[in-house]
């Protein structure tokens, strides 16, 4: 065993770059190119369940289902994939107290956080001098889709992560899909399901549990969105299903960028880099820092703890092809290529790290300090870890209550108000060729047009 623990550690050669060598924009570039390839077998696959499950729904689904998860014996129904509520409170009561204490502290912590981010249902309003009055109002979505992946990939962290936000925003029906491949269910899944106050729990998954939810079944509702992670299938269903629901992102492989002024033990860095690279062998995990000597301490740390790593041959693989240990000449360069990077997740592990925090403008989550791990924040710290990947944190967010609820926008024009707006609005519509318009608007322009309305309080 030593003596493959060995070569699991000679095999790793993650590469180092020097921001002021030449071609250094380049190999960045080259080192952050990631586009998902289609894979074209796939991509029919899904094409093909969608439609059927969309045609047939629940016999489909059923098929499928007993085919991919291998159902013991088949399930003979539907029925047979719904959990219960008493089921969901049987599996929290019976994990370990430890465990179940753990799931509830991360919830309550995930549910204050999210609680701050919602928006009060009532919105706003203002009246201007003639009496119109306009405004916004928030409304949550009536039914959300949450899928969790299942077998080998058990996660009831995003079970919290992407429930709790809904429930917050005030989501009236939380519809989770979790495969069971040879029937076999996660407790602790289950058990973050009824803590989270998921309505109902359905054992199928793959691209027929997104065409589910998306087109709807005999038995299964259409829902408004689906949020959650799941595999290339998944993704593939996602993809192809946005428009008629919505969805929170098509995620890329996990991503960690350590910006170190040198202060930290390397041990810890080499240990935060690892946590990402562990995902699979497409994630990433960078290092910025202007001190050569500690790059070369943490590069021996690596060296040093990749053979205690149950996941070393994962982790090897991803910082071999796509990690990498970057000397800038400064903290100030490193925090503007973390700009240009725009990590999922940005760690400043400094001896005063607002100061470097201030300069951020691009990262889906930054954790400040020594002692900010980025594991924190995927478990228990509160913040969703539903983050951007693949540099779109640029234009995008972490998951959140504003993605379970809506906008609409609220106009009440008074008479006055039309006689000055629909001026406005005629002049446009004629501009624009679009006569009806600009009759519409014209027809009001006249005193007295006999209407009572009352502006609304």
């Amino acid at each position: 065993m030593q003596q493959n623990t060995d070569q699991d550690s000679a095999r790793i050669q993650v590469r180092k770059l020097d921001s002021s060598g030449a071609g250094f924009q380049q190999q960045l570039s080259t080192l952050l190119a990631f586009e998902a390839e289609t894979d074209d077998a796939i991509e029919s696959a899904v094409a093909t369940i969608l439609a059927d499950v969309k045609r047939r729904g629940d016999a489909a689904v059923l098929e499928y289902t007993n085919k991919f998860d291998r159902i013991p014996g088949g399930a003979a129904s539907m029925a047979a994939f719904d959990i219960g509520q008493d089921e969901l409170q049987q599996a929290l009561a019976a994990l370990p107290d430890a465990q179940r204490a753990a799931l509830q502290v991360a919830a309550e912590r995930i549910r204050v956080f999210h609680e701050r981010q919602k928006q009060e249902l009532n919105g706003f309003t203002y009246t201007e001098a003639d009496g119109t009055v306009l405004g916004q109002r928030v409304t949550p979505l009536d039914r959300v889709g949450i899928y969790v992946p299942g077998g080998k990939a058990a996660y009831p962290s995003s079970v919290l992560m992407n429930a709790i936000p809904a429930q917050v925003a005030g989501v009236k029906e939380i519809v989770m899909v979790v495969p069971t491949p040879d029937g076999v269910k996660n407790r602790m899944v289950l058990a973050a399901a009824a803590i989270a106050g998921v309505t109902r729990v359905i054992t199928i998954g793959g691209a027929q549990a997104v065409g589910a939810l998306a087109y709807g079944t005999e038995t299964i509702g259409a829902v408004d969105k689906i949020v959650g992670p799941g595999n290339a299938y998944v993704a593939a269903a996602k993809r192809r299903v946005f428009g008629t629901v919505g969805i929170d992102m098509i995620a890329g492989p996990s991503e960690i960028l350590v910006l170190c002024d040198g202060s930290t033990d390397p041990d810890w860095v080499a240990m935060d880099l690892f946590s990402q690279a562990e995902h699979d062998e497409l994630a990433q995990a960078i290092l910025l820092c202007p001190d050569a000597e500690y790059i070369a301490r943490v590069e021996a740390s690596i060296h040093k703890l990749l053979p205690t790593m149950p996941r070393r041959a994962t982790i090897a693989t991803s910082m071999s092809d796509r990690g990498a240990l970057v000397k800038v000449r400064d903290m100030d360069e490193a925090c503007a290529i973390a700009n240009h990077i725009a990590a999922e997740h940005l760690e400043i592990s400094a001896a005063e790290p607002q100061q470097w925090a201030d300069q951020i403008r691009h990262a889906g989550a930054m954790f400040l300090g020594r002692f900010s791990s980025e594991s924190l924040g995927d478990y228990c710290c509160g913040p969703n870890h539903v983050l951007p990947t693949s540099r779109t944190a640029r234009f995008s967010s972490p998951l959140g209550v504003y993605d379970f609820q809506k906008r609409s926008s609220v106009l009440f024009v008074s008479e006055a108000g039309a006689q000055t707006l629909g001026k406005v609005a005629a002049e446009l519509a004629y501009g624009e060729g679009l006569q009806a318009h600009a009759r519409s608007a014209e027809l009001r322009l006249q005193a007295g047009v006999g209407n009572d309305d009352s502006t609304p309080s």
